[in-house]
């Protein structure tokens, strides 16, 4: 199905409507991040305003975080959008052993490519239960753009839907999983 077919999807993507009941627009597809990996125990980078929050030896910044032993790298969770040509993604971050971490640093800083290695997901992601962490292949992003986390086949529904994309009404309850429920917004009013 395409889903220009689909009302609520012109809707979610027409700025120029707004909502009957509220006045907001939406511009589409909107991606959810995290700022640290769900175990790091030192609080919120973003709420300190600080572009790297230390504690001790331990470090986070946008894109890395050091942890006691544990190495982070944040990374991308794709899942495309059955009917359009969008993707949404998650912004979670990856486990890796510390050879791969500071392999990839070395890379960012114009060293040897990063090949790529395995990871563990790091963040629990809202419309998905999982008890234990999954596994997955940390790739190499385009050119200037973090690295794909790819989760291992079979480990979960989620590298299915890697593979086969979402649909809307699957990414409408992933919003209203992570506490922003647009359907109503999106209704004719």
């Amino acid at each position: 199905m395409d889903l220009n077919d689909d009302p609520r999807w012109r809707r979610f993507n027409d700025t120029s409507r707004p909502c009957p009941c509220c006045g907001r627009r939406f511009d589409g597809v909107f991606d959810i991040g995290y700022d640290h990996p769900d175990p790091w125990p030192h609080g919120n980078r973003s709420a300190s305003g600080e572009d790297v929050l230390q504690v001790g030896e331990d470090g986070l910044t946008a894109d890395y975080c050091s942890w006691g032993q544990h190495r982070f790298i944040r990374a991308v969770l794709p899942l495309p959008i059955r009917g359009s040509d969008k993707v949404f993604a998650f912004g979670p971050w990856g486990s890796v052993n510390p050879a791969n971490y500071d392999r990839y640093i070395e890379a960012s800083l114009g060293g040897a490519p990063f090949e790529g290695s395995f990871a563990w997901l790091m963040n629990k992601l809202p419309g998905f239960e999982f008890d234990d962490w999954l596994p997955c292949n940390l790739v190499p992003g385009a050119a200037g753009q973090r690295p794909v986390l790819e989760v291992h086949d079979g480990s979960h529904d989620l590298a299915r839907l890697q593979e086969e994309g979402i649909t809307f009404d699957q990414l409408l309850d992933i919003y209203a999983a992570a506490g922003q429920d647009i359907r109503p917004h999106l209704l004719d009013g």
